[in-house]
């Protein structure tokens, strides 16, 4: 090493750049080592697809006639954007979460409130209520699916009290399989909105209630003014966590007996599983590419917008 004036200079070899790049990786060696595993597995496993996916939508192709490679430029971002099949999958899933997202959230804020005043076996109750959502989906879709079915207990049970006159074959109805779907689902997930509407529930200050309370507010004001402004973050939070969720439903369809195009008049499709069927059923992998990519589009420019649209205290 050189001194001049009281300062040290490591000496730079003549290679510049190179040298010091080298001399970093040494210095950090360990740390880029725990590091590797996670790059490795991401580059092979995330990087490499997304890239491969973007390049084969240029392209159609099928893994069954691998020989038929044709390039067609921005006919499949085209064909995506105009096709009514997927704009119907994307109905499906607007109409199934506004239904969804109403009573998953609903259901799990009163579920909250209640516990939160619950000072005797609410450690139970909470087990209780949190159960399905570290259940398999795939356990609760069958379950759900044989309790709404014409011969399930549900419906024999409202053929018996004369609420039904017949039973409701819900899969073969063009309005009804995304609303018992929402349904099922929110039986799987409220659990969630418990535990994180709960826990905003014990960051609120109680001298806020104690303070509306000196002034003469009523439970339902306390309610309104204090208590949901207080929950904005977690509510918010739980809004954008179910809108990417749920654009990318496909395990439920699935489960409960759907084909890959979501029945007789498509009234439960999806988006992941129509860019499912046109990968695997009618092999078009270039087209299914251009597809995936165009929902990772709109679920990208749907969480921007709620984040632009939201207020700023809500987060």
């Amino acid at each position: 090493m050189n001194e001049t004036a009281g300062k040290t200079y490591l000496p730079v070899a003549a290679h510049g750049r190179p040298a010091r790049l080298w001399e970093l990786i040494r210095r950090h060696f360990w740390g880029y080592l725990f590091v590797a595993p996670w790059v490795i597995l991401y580059t092979v496993f995330g990087l490499y697809p997304l890239l491969l996916s973007f390049y084969l939508t240029f392209f159609t192709y099928s893994f069954v006639q691998p020989e038929n490679f044709i390039f067609v430029g921005l006919g499949n971002w085209i064909g995506g954007l105009i096709d009514p099949l997927f704009w119907k999958s994307l109905f499906n899933i607007f109409y199934n979460q506004s239904i969804f997202i109403v009573l998953k959230n609903g259901l799990g804020l009163l579920a909250a409130l209640l516990l939160f005043k619950t000072v005797r076996f609410g450690k139970f109750f909470r087990t209780i209520y949190f159960m399905p959502v570290v259940v398999s989906i795939v356990v609760l879709m069958t379950i759900g699916d044989y309790i709404a079915s014409p011969n399930g207990p549900l419906q024999k049970m409202l053929l018996s009290t004369g609420i039904l006159d017949q039973a409701v074959f819900w899969k073969f109805n063009q309005w009804l399989p995304m609303p018992v779907l929402a349904i099922i689902n929110t039986w799987k997930w409220f659990g969630m909105s418990m535990v994180i509407l709960l826990a905003g529930l014990y960051s609120i200050d109680p001298q806020l209630y104690e303070a509306a309370s000196i002034d003469g507010a009523s439970g339902w004001e306390q309610f309104l003014n204090i208590t949901l402004p207080q929950l904005r973050p977690q509510l918010f939070f739980l809004f954008v966590v179910d809108v990417i969720n749920g654009l990318q439903m496909m395990t439920e369809v699935f489960t409960i007996g759907f084909d890959v195009y979501g029945g007789v008049y498509n009234q439960a499709i999806t988006p992941v599983l129509y860019l499912y069927a046109q990968a695997f059923d009618r092999s078009n992998m270039g087209y299914a590419s251009a597809l995936g990519l165009l929902l990772a589009l709109i679920i990208a420019l749907l969480t921007v917008a709620q984040f632009k649209f939201f207020p700023s205290e809500s987060r």
